[in-house]
């Protein structure tokens, strides 16, 4: 239960002056529903204000305040045009004050001609004359109290910065004093405030490096103390030792031998299993790298010791995939695999749960359904969550609940993930590399062209798809934007029909989900020649022949997610070509890069972790998914340079005060609400 002292913070923001139901709708866009939300909703730069007496050339681009006396209202003669009142300074310059949308009574209720007022704002020229669009309008004596710095902060329409930067203020008032959870010695060593000071300070000013670096720590302390004590938690608790005696792995007819890196990996998982605490392994693996196999080989573990496995997939489509590479690779052996997905009714879906409920059913492979309160096993011994970054910790707990004993848990990700980032995310799994390719695996030629060539590109994929091959086209958007030069998947797919008719299917995340599957499916069995799509193949299945995929605009993409697109060629064993689009025209350094790295390896790992340096400070962890680690201040930067004294401060905490009962362990217990990472309390071990 929350401590009562953070209740302030976890209050609606309708607690707050002067917020109703109108303006809670500008602040629940931006996700501020409560006053801690506003607290971490932090400024993301600043303006310095420039007092003047008079307008001059010479300050054009900046922020100026100055006192001015409107004198003529030029209104525009529609609703649409902008209203303009025509002011003039002490020397008598003249600058037009613009406001578009407000109507002309807006403007001229603020600006009374031949009433000074004191204007605020971004000093621009248009045409002949100077202007300022929207000014910050005052009387003269309210801007002598205006800050020479004020934060700037993310905005929704209906939402001033004046207004939210107010509303932040009383946020910051209502702020407790609250134990300290940080080492003392750490604190004095670093040089950090307090957590309630590092807010104020970093609120007053962006730029303050010691009170982000502060709340980045915070986060990352909270976070890893949370996975020690889930990790803590699960060893404690006694699971299922499995001991499989080898009989049905042996009898697999494998597609090749095993790489040393698979071999590896399945000992780990083996030696896991073999104990009674259960297994917490997250396996990652380049794609191509050979996981199914692994998986496989833990779910026969199981299954040679009289258990059952469970295999989770985040789509239907990859679920079925995965059920046809298991029922082939299984062809001859005695194990009985069934799938079950949200699709699955009537007779054959109970069926399933028969044969899960009696145990005649070895392993269950399926999406969230597996998860549904109708399904129970006889004794489910194994749970593999594949794309693990598709779902929470809250989710792989469902699964493991479905035994009376704690199951082994293998999490398996097809996204390499770098190693700082990793202990942010897993900390409470050991991890697995698979860093061989299994024989056979064909490294993919990658080439960056302009999109002025994407004639040439279309005539290549004629004479691609004339040999019988075929091919992937990725467009970054599902339909056209008047607000965007982007590629639309919809309009690419139209215009490629017509030169191509009924060879082009297309696939995009709006699309329901049989719908979707059934183009995949008709790709999938040759009947469709070239998919477009938005990046929901990132994930996908497996279509050997398709060895020609096409990325537009290429540069606007991270490099992670490239890599794991151009992995959707490649599974054959032919030559097989990934084609970069790059826009037209200059690039940015850092696209530049990404897209030469790309050319020059097929490493996961290294691309990896060269993206989590070349994107700099949020766009990673900003840009995660629903499973992964929800982090509002410490972005990659902080990540690298605190996450290991973060674990080891967890870590000396939770060995000396395992059930945070002191001082600093209660302290630490405000922290993981503070950053709600809730769930960890309740799994606090006694003593």
């Amino acid at each position: 239960m929350r401590p009562e002292i953070l209740n302030p913070l976890f209050a609606e923001v309708e607690a707050l002056k002067g917020v109703g139901p109108t303006l809670a709708k500008p602040l629940a866009r931006l996700g501020l529903a409560r006053v801690i939300d506003l607290l971490f909703h932090l400024p993301t730069g600043w303006v310095d204000r420039k007092a003047v007496a008079e307008l001059d050339e010479a300050d054009v681009g900046q922020i100026v305040t100055v006192t001015l006396i409107p004198s003529e209202y030029r209104m525009g003669g529609s609703p649409r045009a902008p209203s303009r009142v025509v002011a003039l300074d002490q020397a008598g310059n003249a600058v037009s004050l613009v406001f578009f949308g407000s109507g002309s009574g807006y403007a001229k209720k603020l600006l009374p001609l031949g009433e000074p007022r004191a204007i605020s704002g971004k000093l621009d020229r248009y045409d002949q004359w100077l202007q300022i669009v929207h000014p910050e309008v005052m009387t003269p004596e309210d801007a002598k109290a205006l800050p020479a710095r004020e934060a700037v902060y993310a905005l929704s329409e209906g939402l001033t910065n004046k207004r939210l930067a107010a509303l932040i203020g009383q946020a910051l008032a209502r702020m407790p004093e609250l134990p300290e959870w940080v080492e003392p010695s750490l604190l004095a060593k670093q040089g950090w405030p307090g957590w309630a000071d590092a807010l104020t300070r970093l609120h007053a000013d962006p730029a303050d490096v010691k009170a982000r670096e502060r709340l980045a720590y915070d986060e990352l302390f909270a976070n890893q103390l949370a996975l020690m004590l889930v990790r803590a938690s699960s060893r404690a608790r006694r699971g299922q030792p499995l001991k499989g005696d080898g009989r049905l792995r042996d009898a697999l007819r494998l597609p090749y031998r095993p790489t040393g890196a698979q071999s590896r990996t399945v000992a780990e998982i083996e030696g896991d299993m073999a104990q009674s605490a259960p297994m917490l392994r997250l396996l990652q693996g380049d794609v191509g790298a050979g996981k199914t196999l692994v998986a496989l080989m833990a779910l026969l573990i199981a299954v040679e010791a009289g258990a059952q496995g469970a295999l989770l997939a985040p789509t239907e489509i990859l679920a079925r995939q995965h059920y046809a590479t298991l029922s082939r690779l299984l062809a001859g052996v005695p194990v009985n695999v069934a799938i079950l997905t949200g699709r699955d009714k009537g007779r054959a879906r109970e069926a399933t749960l028969m044969g899960l409920a009696d145990g005649s059913i070895h392993i269950l492979i399926g999406t969230h359904a597996i998860f549904q309160e109708a399904v129970s096993y006889k004794r489910l011994g194994l749970a593999v969550v594949d794309e693990q970054h598709r779902f929470g910790v809250a989710q792989r707990m469902l699964l493991t609940q479905k035994a009376e004993r704690p199951p082994h848990l293998l999490a398996m990700t097809a996204t390499p993930i770098p190693r700082t980032l990793t202990l942010s995310q897993y900390g409470e799994m050991d991890s697995s590399r698979l860093d061989e390719m299994p024989p056979g695996r064909q490294p993919i030629e990658t080439r960056v062209i302009s999109d002025d060539r994407l004639i040439e590109v279309v005539d290549g994929i004629a004479r691609h798809l004339v040999g019988g091959d075929q091919a992937y086209w990725v467009c970054p958007l599902v339909e056209e934007s008047e607000v965007s030069d982007l590629a639309a998947a919809e309009s690419r797919a139209e215009a490629l029909s017509a030169r191509f008719p009924d060879k082009v299917g297309l696939v995009h995340g709006r699309m329901k989900g049989p719908e979707k599957d059934a183009v995949m499916a008709a790709f999938q069995r040759g009947e469709l020649g070239l998919l477009v799509a938005t990046t929901v193949i990132e994930v996908g299945v497996d279509v050997p022949n398709a060895t020609l995929m096409v990325i537009e605009h290429a540069d606007r993409f991270g490099l992670a997610q490239l890599h794991q697109l151009r992995g959707r060629v490649g599974r054959g064993e032919g030559r097989s070509i990934c084609l970069l689009l790059r826009t037209a025209g200059g690039l940015s350094e850092t696209a530049r890069a990404r897209l030469a790295l790309l050319r020059e390896t097929n490493d996961g790992f290294r691309i990896a972790e060269e993206d989590l340096r070349l994107r700099g400070a949020g766009e990673i962890l900003g840009t995660r998914q629903s499973g992964e680690a929800a982090f509002k201040l410490a972005t990659p930067d902080h990540s690298s340079a605190l996450i290991e004294t973060a674990t080891q401060d967890a870590r000396l905490l939770v060995d000396r005060d395992g059930g945070l009962s002191g001082p600093r362990g209660q302290a630490a217990r405000t922290a993981l609400y503070l950053f709600e990472r809730d769930a960890a309390v309740g799994l606090i071990r006694s003593g």
